[in-house]
């Protein structure tokens, strides 16, 4: 057997180079990295002799460098994909969040955080974790149950079956989310004879699997007895891209669509079928029409509880759930008639089995009545002197962005404004993280979907408490020379929690900054930091400025950041519906009482529909 003498990492580079996508492109498009005592000496040095064979970017915090990596494969359908390498303690730990973000979303990521030495020789090392009980744990180990493949290379010709395993698990329409290999430091630079016949090029490309004969007749019966069915569209949606499916088979027969947060831009938004957002941060028309539908086609969505409003959403009782998802496991929540298959060939055999079938016409008066109530939120405020709602803010960057535009956003109230309001054109023109709804995702993920589609203009919304959490990524976009526009709003703290804790009967507390125990009030400059990063940045005083500031940064070279002050109480009342946020059983505060009896009643409500 002809075999090629290599260090672990060595070894591991050459394979991820040779693994491409259906395209023909390397599945992996590159590596994010920090090195530390970790992984300087073997996957530094790696790296660095690969040169452009396997790209390398320096980050500056390991799990901004994570996000991006995640938004990166997600801005590409989950067709490629990107690693992140760290050193062995907190950079390790560092992934963590990124991990768990990444395996809620269902999206594939490679992190190789380096570990401790598996010979043990000069145990313990700097940033060791020691277990009292266990001599195998390290701190990599925070990372297994947040990934969906995990493994410790102890030893380099594990990696012969660890790195296929890995590139398995990244590619499986179920399976897909986070892998980390923790690579122990010293086993990076041990030599083996590799078969060279484990670096041949290999192709990698997500299978689209059919639907079972007999669960594709039942759904199809209930779809065909059904009077008023509703599709809602999830992010399995866009991962089978099957975005142009969903509109033929929703125009054949004539089913009304909405969508959610990960599936937004599925079907355009002014589509003669298209309802809008469904669930807590949903559409009057989407909301109504799931109170009254008997029968939901759920496609590639995991019916989290926003989508659902905490399942008391489908209010009629003859509602059947039917679902369409590649994973059986997400198929068969709540009771629902599956399918299992992807969304793509489920929605084409449907329609073979459905032939001339229509459902009856819905009342399109929703649609327009909701379009309408949108105009008027994000309508320009009557004066610049006035301070703008986060709705006014969308409506000035909505004005003006292209259809090509990409709205990121993650987290805090933002995420249920946009589902609401944003007017969404093309497939991936939406790019919201709220599975995990992760703070600091925002910044870093709108320079992985740079990197993703470096043709189209990405803009950032990001609150000023996301801000603080995560904005140096600013400077990794400038350096890199990937422009994206970055919109601060700065409602002087977390409002969007504020809010909540003031509807559940609470007093204002430690969420704004003017209700934080500070000894002297908060004077954050955001313009000023972001400028001293190298981004071009101004602060505007209204959302007429805002709108004249975004042109002048869509026309400009560099990255942009434009802060706007916002009013912190405001939010959209239209659509919405209500969700289970538990409130204390007991309280010496009458508002906290009131707040409970009003809870007790909407839980017996959805208690009289289960």
């Amino acid at each position: 057997m002809n075999t090629v003498r290599l260090t672990a990492a060595q070894a591991m580079v050459r394979y991820l180079s040779a693994q491409a996508n259906g395209e023909g492109l390397p599945f992996i498009a590159g590596v994010w990295a920090i090195f530390g005592h970790g992984n300087v000496a073997g996957i530094g040095e790696a790296l660095y002799a690969a040169g452009d064979e396997m790209p390398t970017w320096r980050g500056h915090n390991e799990q901004a460098m994570a996000h991006a990596a995640i938004a990166y494969a997600k801005a590409r359908n989950r067709g490629r994909a990107m690693a992140v390498t760290t050193s062995i303690g907190p950079g390790a730990t560092n992934l963590v969040t990124a991990a768990a973000l990444a395996h809620v979303n269902r999206l594939p990521v490679l992190l190789l955080p380096g570990d401790v030495f598996a010979n043990r020789a000069p145990d313990p090392v700097l940033q060791q974790i020691e277990d009292f009980e266990d001599g195998t744990v390290s701190a990599n180990d925070c990372l297994r149950p947040v990934s969906r493949y995990f493994d410790r290379i102890t030893r380099a010709e594990q990696l012969l079956t660890a790195l296929p395993r890995a590139l398995a698990t990244m590619t499986d329409p179920v399976a897909c989310g986070p892998v980390t290999l923790a690579f122990c430091q010293d086993v990076q630079t041990e030599a083996f004879d590799w078969p060279l016949t484990f670096f041949e090029p290999r192709t990698w490309s997500m299978r689209r699997p059919f639907p079972d004969g007999r669960e594709l007749e039942n759904a199809a019966a209930a779809i065909g007895a059904a009077e008023r069915p509703l599709i809602i569209a999830g992010g399995g949606v866009h991962y089978a891209q099957a975005c142009g499916t969903l509109r033929q088979f929703a125009e054949r027969h004539a089913v009304p669509v909405c969508e959610t947060q990960a599936g937004k831009s599925s079907i355009a938004w002014d589509h003669a079928l298209n309802l809008g957002a469904i669930g807590v941060t949903g559409s009057t028309a989407a909301n109504a029409a799931a109170a009254e539908a008997d029968l939901v086609i759920a496609v590639g969505t995991r019916l989290q509880d926003f989508t659902t409003g905490s399942r008391a959403l489908f209010k009629n009782p003859a509602c059947r759930l039917l679902t369409v998802n590649v994973a059986g496991y997400d198929a068969g929540k709540q009771g629902a008639l599956p399918l299992v298959c992807d969304a793509g060939t489920g929605l084409e055999a449907l329609t073979q089995m459905l032939g001339d079938y229509t459902a009856p016409v819905f009342d399109r008066a929703l649609q327009a009545d909701w379009i309408t109530r949108v105009d008027q939120a994000t309508a320009a405020p009557a004066s610049d002197n006035a301070l703008p709602s986060d709705a006014q803010v969308i409506g000035a960057v909505q004005r003006a962005s292209g259809d090509d535009t990409v709205l990121v956003c993650a987290a805090g109230g933002l995420p249920g404004e946009l589902h609401k309001l944003w007017k969404a054109r093309r497939p991936n023109s939406y790019h919201v993280e709220y599975g995990y709804s992760c703070m600091g995702y925002e910044i870093a993920g709108g320079l992985g979907v740079k990197m993703a589609l470096p043709d189209r203009d990405v803009v950032v919304m990001v609150g000023d408490g996301s801000y603080m959490m995560m904005n140096s990524e600013i400077a990794t976009s400038v350096m890199l020379g990937l422009k994206i526009t970055i919109v601060v709003l700065d409602n002087r703290g977390f409002a969007c929690i504020n809010r909540l804790q003031l509807a559940t009967g609470g007093a204002g507390f430690n969420n704004l900054l003017d209700d934080a125990r500070h000894q002297k009030p908060a004077a954050i400059d955001f313009a000023a930091h972001a400028a001293s990063m190298g981004a071009m940045s101004e602060k505007v005083s209204s959302a007429s400025g805002l709108e004249a500031a975004l042109i002048r940064a869509r026309d400009g070279a560099a990255t942009s950041v434009i802060v706007i002050d916002t009013e912190p109480l405001a939010a959209t009342d239209a659509g919405g519906h209500w969700w289970d946020v538990a409130v204390p059983e007991v309280s010496g505060r009458e508002e906290v009482r009131a707040a409970r009896a009003a809870y007790e009643t909407a839980v017996s409500k959805r208690q009289k529909h289960d």
